[in-house]
């Protein structure tokens, strides 16, 4: 019988090349890894509500991200790690090419859905609404409705020196208001935070108008932005945005030093409720006196900030 020789294949030479030429970034791949999920939306071998789906997987992948890896970076960072990993970044340049590709995926996947998804949606009869889109029977329907279902539930969290800036729950949906009195507009801006509240349902169907017709829909964030000024009589609504916070939910315990494991534990839980601030999501074309408002309060530089051009919260 003739003899089988193995022979290893020899390692390629990387003398000279750089550590990043060598290593991939674990983080930098996880993105990568949900570019690819987002492809999944671009293809029509999927059915259309999967491909919806997929666009809603990307968004939980990276609130999970932000969470976990992103507030593991940001605390190296600020306990003054400045030392390259294998692959040759230290973690603040990590988090800047972290920022640069979350910027360009979150963009990506908004084209998606304004571009593939909405046109699709409404060739099978799903039509989404927005202020601009509702015609005065909707906007009837839809001023009823929250009348009777979504305004007695509001709380709204007024801003002021008697009242400080609320502890805001980990990726939980906001709205962000600027009001005036109309007899002094002149004196000051107003400004209030409305929690979306979680027991409503986010899409709201408006009844069709005939039989057969297409199915419409709204976001209920839309709903309250348009009638948010109805909770503040005498004033005058200004603006209203949607914004959405990620706090930091790393769970870090070290068995040896806690001589109550299971009080550590619960000790922990009840800190990540109050966990740093990783990421703000806010819809695109906030005013600018708000915008530095959230971002001073959540204690967020603008490198953790992400504009949304749509949705916050697909």
């Amino acid at each position: 019988m003739a003899q089988i020789t193995r022979t290893r294949s020899p390692r390629p030479n990387a003398q000279g090349k750089s550590p990043a030429a060598i290593f991939l970034n674990r983080e930098l791949s996880w993105l990568a890894f949900n570019h690819r999920v987002l492809e999944q939306v671009r293809s029509e071998r999927h059915p259309l509500l999967e491909r919806v789906r997929f666009l809603s997987i990307v968004s939980s992948n990276l609130d999970e991200f932000f969470e976990i890896r992103v507030a593991g970076l940001m605390q190296q960072k600020d306990s003054g790690v400045t030392e390259a990993g294998a692959d040759g970044l230290a973690p603040e340049a990590q988090l800047d090419a972290i920022h640069e590709r979350v910027t360009a995926l979150v963009a990506e996947q908004y084209r998606c859905w304004h571009e593939l998804l909405l046109p699709a949606l409404a060739d099978e009869g799903i039509e989404f609404r927005t202020a601009k889109d509702l015609n005065p029977a909707e906007l009837k329907w839809v001023q009823s409705y929250f009348r009777n279902q979504v305004y007695p539930v509001l709380t709204p969290l007024a801003l002021d020196q008697s009242h400080p800036f609320p502890q805001l729950g980990n990726k939980t949906l906001n709205i962000i208001v600027s009001l005036d009195n109309p007899t002094t507009p002149e004196v000051e801006q107003h400004v209030a935070i409305l929690p979306v509240p979680r027991i409503l349902p986010r899409l709201v169907e408006i009844p069709p108008a005939k039989t057969g017709g297409p199915r419409r829909t709204i976001f209920l964030s839309e709903i309250i932005k348009i009638y948010a000024g109805q909770l503040f009589p005498g004033y005058r609504l200004n603006a209203a945005h949607a914004f959405r916070v990620t706090r930091n939910s790393d769970l870090y315990i070290d068995e040896e030093e806690s001589e109550n494991l299971l009080k550590k534990i619960e000790d922990e839980l009840r800190n990540l409720r109050r966990g740093a601030a990783v990421r703000l999501e806010v819809e695109d074309g906030v005013h600018p006196d708000l915008f530095e408002l959230l971002c001073e309060n959540l204690s967020v530089s603008k490198n953790y900030v992400y504009r949304i051009n749509g949705p916050v919260n697909l």
